[in-house]
């Protein structure tokens, strides 16, 4: 029988009210939250990752001066049980990644522009094995005066690591061999775009790229011997005649790669896109959050809810999903989560 609740850990900025990360159980049919309640103290574990055997979590972390990453085991209960974590002078990192098999995990770090691989032992992190410094600027001399990488993450087949980095424009690729971080390729994306996040196709020949600044999204072919990205359709989420100020975010995709969504921090709306048998895109559907701010959000294993963190009005947003239309039906609005950023469900 199918799990009625999906549970999701979110993570926060933790300037005002939060103290961590927190844990959600959610009713599929109503979209009602059966239990809110902290999981783990962090300081800003504003991303997280969880291993695909459920067994740990790793999250951004920051530490006064420091910042860098921390490893946590998830105990029976839900809540986290503190392991350790490796922290360097400067800004935490942004984004953080595992292994399928937790060997390692690896972070992007906005502020300092840089990528990091860390060995992991029985869950617990070891000191990093590379370190790669990204260099460059873009058109945008406010937003691009130079390298902010602001995602890296494996490839479906783990041969690669894929970086997004926003100050330069570029999507880069590189092996991770015995540890070591090595450039194998770049795609150079549509300058002044800002390319934020990135998601893989189910069938791992496609990657889709959302930009912040642009708020398009890049659709390249993924060569999985080479690792090489080629773009082969850039389209637009929001409409021709947007021109407030606004932000691309999140990116996701349906577990059967018919739909795909992004978020707009601005617009403050969830995306709808179908995707062809070409892997290209159509745009469907466009869906207010009912908050302001949605930095992040996630589909649940069975695709049946879609959660949204709205950073800027401290609540989060559920929606029924439609798996034939992918249209969003709102189920939840006005459910309180202090600072929420990132959205990660557990699998079922």
């Amino acid at each position: 029988m199918a799990n009625k609740e999906a549970i999701a850990y979110i993570g926060t900025y933790t300037k005002v009210e939060s103290e961590g990360i927190y844990r959600l159980h959610i009713d599929k049919k109503t979209g009602e939250i059966t239990q809110n309640k902290l999981a783990g103290k962090m300081d800003n574990p504003t991303y997280l990752k969880l291993t695909d055997d459920q067994k740990h979590l790793y999250s951004v972390a920051k530490d006064g001066e420091n910042g860098g990453v921390a490893a946590f085991a998830i105990k029976e209960d839900g809540s986290l049980d503190y392991l350790n974590q490796e922290l360097k002078a400067g800004n935490p990192p942004c984004y953080v990644d595992a292994s399928k098999d937790g060997a390692y995990v690896v972070s992007a770090n906005y502020h300092l522009g840089t990528i990091v691989a860390y060995p992991t032992d029985k869950g617990a992190l070891k000191a990093p094995s590379s370190e790669v410094q990204h260099i460059g600027t873009g058109p945008n001399k406010e937003r691009q005066e130079k390298a902010h990488a602001h995602f890296a993450g494996f490839t479906p087949d783990e041969k690669f690591v894929i970086t997004c980095d926003l100050g330069t424009d570029y999507v880069t690729t590189y092996a991770l061999t015995d540890g070591i971080l090595e450039k194998v390729s770049d795609l150079k994306v549509k300058g002044g775009s800002g390319p934020r996040n990135l998601v893989f196709h189910p069938n791992a020949k496609i990657a889709y790229i959302m930009t912040e600044m642009a708020a398009d999204v890049v659709v390249a072919a993924y060569d999985e011997a080479t690792g090489t990205l080629t773009e082969i359709q850039n389209i637009a989420s929001l409409p021709a005649d947007f021109t407030a100020e606004n932000k691309g975010s999140a990116i996701h995709i349906s577990n059967d790669g018919r739909f795909l969504y992004v978020s707009n921090r601005g617009q403050d709306a969830v995306v709808t896109f179908a995707i062809n048998e070409e892997g290209k895109l159509k745009l469907v559907a466009t869906t207010h959050v009912e908050g302001v701010g949605p930095r992040d959000f996630d589909l649940d294993p069975s695709g049946e809810i879609l959660l949204v963190s709205n950073e800027n009005t401290n609540n989060v947003t559920v929606f029924g999903v439609n798996k034939e239309t992918g249209a969003l039906a709102l189920l939840q609005k006005d459910i309180h989560v202090p600072e929420p950023v990132c959205v990660k469900f557990i699998n079922e």
